[in-house]
Formats: C-alpha cells, sequence, structure tokens
C-alpha cells in the first residue's frame, strides 16, 4: 500500500490533519452518542406507548447510513473530501435546526427528520474520514491510529448524556417526568407540562447547529490535503485495480456484514442500557451515568489498542481477542441473575456484565475498517461507502431488540448480541482471509 500522496506533507501538516480529523470523530460521537438520553427523553416527552416507537431514534438516526452513504460516495468523488466534508456538517447542522420546529410544536415525526438529516450528515462525514485515517499511514497501525480517533468519539460520547442532562432536563423536568411516568398528571395539565418539559431541546440544538456550520467552514479553509483513494489505497502488485466489481472482494463484502453486526450490537449495549435499568426500579437521572461508563469501557480499550497495536499485538489478533470476549460478556447478560449494588445503585448484575461489554468493543471496529478495505485501489471510495452502509446495524439491530423485548422482556432481547458475536468472530478469524469467492480464481 502506498501512501506517498499523503505522508508527502510535513510532520506539523500530518499531525494538524489528525486533529482535525479527531474533532471530526468528536462529533461523531457527542451527536451519536447523547442517542442513548434522547430515548428515555422522548419516551416521556412525546408519550410514546411502545418500544418499538421509542427506538425509532436510532432507527431514524442510523438509517441514513444505509440510505445516504452511496450518495456520499458520488458527492466526495465529485466535490472532494474537504468540501464533502463542509457540507455533511452544514447537513447536520440543519438537522440541528430541525429541532425547534419539533419541539415548538411537540411532533415526534419532525424530531424523526431531524434525527435522519444528522445521520445523512454524518454518513458524508464516515465516508470521507474514516479513509482518510485507514490511508494516510502504513494500513499495519491503522487500527492504532483509527483508536485515537476512537477516543476522540467515545470520550464525546462519555460526557455528551451529562451536556444534554445539564442543559436540557432541569429540575423542574425531572419532577415533570416522575409525574408523567407515576400518572400523577392527566389531561390538559399533562399535555402544558409536556410542552414544557420538550422545549427545553430547544436552545441546544440551536448552539450545535450553529457550531456545525462554523466549524464546517473551519474545516473547508484548514491546510489539511484532500485524499485520493483510488491512488493512495492499492496493492503493491497493482491487485487493487484488476478486480471489475466492488463484489469481487469477499472480504468487504463479508466486512460490510461484520460492520453490521459490530455496531448494531455496540448501540444495542450502550442506547438500552437507561430502559434496562427503568425495570429494575432505577430512575433516568440515575441511570444517565450507565451509557456513559458502558464508553469509558470502550475508551479503556481504545488505550490499551493504542498502547499494543502494533508493537505487541497484531491488529487481526485483536479482533480475535475482542469479539470471542464480547460473546462471553453477552452470554452472561442473557444467562445470569443476581442482585448486586455498584456506584450506588441496586441493580441486576446482568447490567453490569453488558455495560462491561464496552471493553471488546472497543478495538473490532479499528480492526475491521482496515482488513476490509485493503488494496481496493479505484474501488476505496465506494468500498468505504458499504462498509460506512454496515452502520445501518445501528438502525436496524435495536429495533429487534426492542421487538423482542415488547414480546418478552428487556433481558430476554438481548439474545440479538448472539449470532452478531457468532459472525464477527468467524470474520476475525477466516471471512478477512478470503480473497475470491471461487477457489480455483485465487489460484491464478
Amino acid at each position: 500500500m502506498t501512501t506517498q500522496s499523503v505522508t508527502a506533507n510535513p510532520k506539523a501538516n500530518y499531525i494538524r490533519s489528525l486533529f482535525m480529523c479527531g474533532c471530526l470523530f468528536f462529533i461523531f460521537g457527542f451527536v451519536s452518542w447523547v442517542n442513548s438520553i434522547l430515548i428515555p427523553y422522548f419516551k416521556v416527552a412525546c408519550d410514546l406507548q411502545s418500544e418499538v416507537q421509542v427506538y425509532l431514534v436510532t432507527f431514524a438516526f442510523y438509517i441514513a447510513y444505509l440510505v445516504m452513504t452511496i450518495p456520499a460516495s458520488v458527492l466526495l468523488n465529485k466535490i472532494g473530501f474537504k468540501k464533502g466534508v463542509k457540507i455533511g456538517l452544514w447537513i447536520m447542522a440543519f438537522g440541528a435546526f430541525m429541532f425547534t420546529p419539533a419541539a415548538l410544536t411537540r411532533t415526534y415525526w419532525v424530531f424523526l427528520v431531524g434525527l435522519f438529516s444528522l445521520g445523512t450528515g454524518l454518513a458524508i462525514l464516515q465516508t470521507a474520514a474514516n479513509p482518510f485515517v485507514t490511508i494516510i499511514g502504513p494500513i499495519e497501525s491503522a487500527a492504532r491510529r483509527i483508536s485515537i480517533m476512537g477516543i476522540c468519539n467515545k470520550f464525546a460520547g462519555i460526557i455528551s448524556p451529562f451536556i444534554f442532562s445539564a442543559l436540557v432536563i432541569r429540575q423542574s423536568d425531572k419532577i415533570i417526568m416522575e409525574q408523567v411516568g407515576n400518572g400523577t398528571l392527566v389531561g390538559a395539565a399533562k399535555e402544558a407540562a409536556l410542552d414544557q418539559l420538550i422545549s427545553g431541546v430547544i436552545v441546544p440544538y440551536l448552539c450545535l447547529g450553529v457550531i456545525l456550520f462554523v466549524f464546517g467552514i473551519i474545516f473547508y479553509r484548514s491546510s489539511i490535503p484532500d485524499i485520493n483513494p483510488s491512488k493512495d489505497n492499492k496493492a503493491e502488485d497493482g491487485e487493487g485495480t484488476e478486480r471489475k466489481s466492488i463484489f469481487a472482494y469477499p472480504y468487504l463484502i463479508l466486512g460490510m456484514l461484520a460492520m453490521f453486526c459490530h455496531t448494531g450490537s455496540q448501540v444495542v449495549s450502550i442506547d438500552t442500557s437507561i430502559r434496562y435499568a427503568s425495570t429494575m426500579g432505577i430512575s433516568m437521572s440515575d441511570a444517565q451515568i450507565l451509557p456513559s461508563l458502558t464508553l469509558a469501557c470502550i475508551l479503556i480499550g481504545y488505550l490499551c489498542g493504542i498502547a499494543l497495536i502494533p508493537k505487541y499485538l497484531k491488529q487481526q489478533k485483536a479482533l480475535v481477542i475482542c469479539t470471542t470476549l464480547g460473546l462471553v460478556l453477552s452470554l452472561l447478560v442473557v444467562l445470569t441473575s443476581g442482585a448486586v449494588r455498584v456506584f450506588g445503585l441496586d441493580t441486576d448484575i446482568s447490567l453490569w456484565f453488558l455495560v462491561l461489554l464496552g471493553i471488546p468493543n472497543s478495538l473490532i471496529y479499528a480492526g475491521i475498517w482496515p482488513l476490509a478495505i485493503r488494496n481496493l485501489g479505484k474501488f476505496t471510495s465506494l468500498g468505504s461507502s458499504m462498509l460506512v452502509m454496515g452502520l445501518c446495524g445501528n438502525a436496524i439491530l435495536p429495533m429487534i431488540y426492542a421487538a423482542v423485548a415488547d414480546k418478552f422482556d428487556f433481558q430476554t432481547g438481548y439474545w440479538v448480541l448472539i449470532p452478531c458475536f457468532l459472525y464477527l468472530i468467524f470474520y476475525a478469524t477466516i471471512g478477512h482471509k478470503i480473497e475470491h469467492w471461487c477457489p480455483k480464481r485465487a489460484k491464478k
């Protein structure tokens, strides 16, 4: 793999480029992981009646990765990396601004439109940023660079629920949520209280929209280079440009499914923890720490990845370890029970195995991406788009979880994690090695 066109820049420019990408990944995390608290918030504020309705938050946000990623690839090929990032940030700004009319009318579907717009902008940013981070240096250390970006992402995710709660959920709002939950408020009094509750999102999301719009201009005018993936991600023997179709790369197609399983299972483990804790009698204000604890576990995993990969641990070996540990913890989530007291919360022990899933989840994304995107040559942009499309697992798997939880119970819903980790183990050990669909072709 060659990286001359990118790394030929001075070292200071290289560091500046990673810094700007780190800012992008911080935005990814801040906007994405706040969904974990938007879910129970909208449950009350929009008076939603079923778990499927509640998890439309994640569906509307992440389905954009499936619908808009290929158009994002076409856009980036036409206008370039930097201009594409600017437009992606501006689309996100539009989505943030949509929260104002949605809150003024307390109309759930308008919120969903805003969330879809935020997801669309992120689809563009992910399609642009991930290949940049992957090919800016040697492929064998790509997982380390992605881990650094992941720290920015997950740090934003750790603080975003607390910032949201501090800015949006006032003390009077907590009282309203408790009164609605126990049925004290009814009729016109309930409607007036919910109008007051939902109005809390207006100012924070207006500010977020302005920040996104301004950062789009700053990023576009920065000195970081545009990338040319068709030149910067070719195999040394030119194999990346020999194949006639993107579907002729089995390790990419299988990697796309791996990305679906990983991101979907990760969002299930994070975004459902507050609702799961509520079944144990834990209030939302007390349970809001859970997504942040899971993301803190992911952060620990990223730090381990930076320290160990590639000097002490190959990124593929790390992927095998993490997927196996993920399967073990998932089985403990669905098969164990028992009262424990942790961080002042009296809960079932299975909740804490769910939180600990953050540790193996940390390096799975960083492991899949370089294995799936290697040597694609002229197909790099399209391949990146397909991997980003795999992030639609964030939309679909929580809906499957919600359907199972509605029919049975919350803990039973976590069985959705098991097949995901089984497939991830397959990709980590076998799937990423499959160069051709037919063995005979592999001999040519």
